[in-house]
């Protein structure tokens, strides 16, 4: 899934002559181009897609987004390591499998 996630811009630099900005998405610090809102500035709050600052955000909706973005799994789904997240689907995978062979042998 691609979510539309809210961050704080934390520093703003040009590199190869595009305005790009460090953003904190909930403790999830990523790159991301500003040429979409040139006028943003250090400590507001944006909607990033894709790695696009797409549109300026009041700090509450921001917090309250991120929160329920968090309480939800999505923040570690959108920003969390891929191979961790298999191994996890995996293992979870195979407990289930698991406690089931375990009732249909106590059925038994």
């Amino acid at each position: 899934m691609c979510l539309a996630v809210p961050g704080r811009v934390l520093e703003i630099a040009e590199r190869d002559g595009t305005r790009m900005a460090v953003v904190d998405f909930g403790g999830v610090v990523k790159d991301v181009c500003l040429e979409y809102l040139p006028d943003l500035e250090v400590g507001e709050y944006a909607i990033v897609h894709v790695g696009f600052a797409l549109q300026r955000l009041d700090e509450e909706s921001a917090r309250r987004t991120l929160q329920l973005f968090e309480e939800l799994g999505l923040l570690q789904e959108e920003f969390g390591d891929p191979w961790e997240a298999a191994e996890t689907a995996e293992t979870a995978a195979a407990s289930a499998a698991s406690a089931a062979s375990a009732k249909r042998e106590e059925e038994r």
